[in-house]
């Protein structure tokens, strides 16, 4: 599998708010979730942009370009726009009862890429639906 972080900044021309960021939001249940984190981080280290865990809800929320949301359609999952909703990327998480697994970097303006996600998420499927059927 080619994995790779998006060059594509996850911030709008004019965002509404200095420091905030527009980018969509993919939420995943945890279990898929974290198995696509392995998959992405074993692949390349960089794969992978920052991701949020909601303890409350049981999902993690993958950061991804603007504009994916437009053509989602990976099945047990939902991409969110979030322009206009300024999202920060900053130490603190920006949804209130959830926590970053992975926090911005240094080049917090790099989302995930969509493709690489959509591969690793389809992945993590197989896997859990092997583990599942085996015990």
């Amino acid at each position: 599998m080619e994995t790779s972080q998006s060059s594509e900044p996850c911030t709008s021309p004019s965002p509404p708010v200095p420091g905030d960021t527009v980018c969509d939001l993919v939420t995943v249940p945890a279990r898929q979730g974290l198995e696509a984190v392995d998959i992405l981080r074993r692949a390349a280290a960089d794969a992978v942009g920052p991701v949020l865990h909601d303890d409350d809800r049981d999902t993690l929320g993958f950061l991804v370009p603007a504009g994916t949301a437009a053509g989602w359609d990976v099945p047990g999952s939902t991409c969110t726009e979030t322009n206009g909703r300024g999202l920060r990327l900053a130490p603190e998480p920006p949804v209130a009862g959830a926590d970053w697994l992975l926090p911005p970097g240094e080049e917090d303006d790099l989302a995930t890429d969509p493709a690489v996600l959509r591969e690793a998420l389809g992945e993590a499927a197989r896997l859990i639906e092997a583990a599942d059927k085996c015990c």
